[in-house]
């Protein structure tokens, strides 16, 4: 099963405000979604989100999510390579659903299934 691609990638930021700043510069547009807990640009077809460092759903490192039309087969397919699953997929809203995996040298993979 193929990927739709790598449209989502979450950054870990100790300072939201300003590390808004700079992604703003950087990327030359406001953001999408501004909330204490998540910023968010729509850039390009890309989704760039930033993430308190310290909070639940923040990563410890950059995760880049792969976008993906079955995120359970896609699972059993990794975890069958020798895959981890790091956090199972569950619905972080409007029908999202998000997963993480490690590979076999602990790097952590999202994954993002739109319904």
């Amino acid at each position: 099963m193929t990927t739709l691609g790598i449209k989502t990638v979450l950054h870990p930021v100790a300072d939201l405000a300003a590390a808004k700043t700079v992604y703003a510069a950087l990327l030359g547009l406001e953001p999408e979604i501004d909330s204490p807990y998540y910023v968010a640009f729509e850039s390009e077809g890309q989704h760039i989100g930033l993430v308190p460092a310290g909070s639940p759903q923040s990563p410890a490192t950059p995760v880049s999510y792969w976008h993906v039309g079955d995120i359970e087969a896609k699972i059993a397919e990794l975890t069958a390579a020798g895959a981890t699953v790091q956090q199972p997929a569950h619905d972080v809203g409007g029908g999202r659903l998000v997963a993480t995996v490690t590979d076999v040298d602990g790097n952590v993979l999202g994954l993002v299934q739109d319904r």
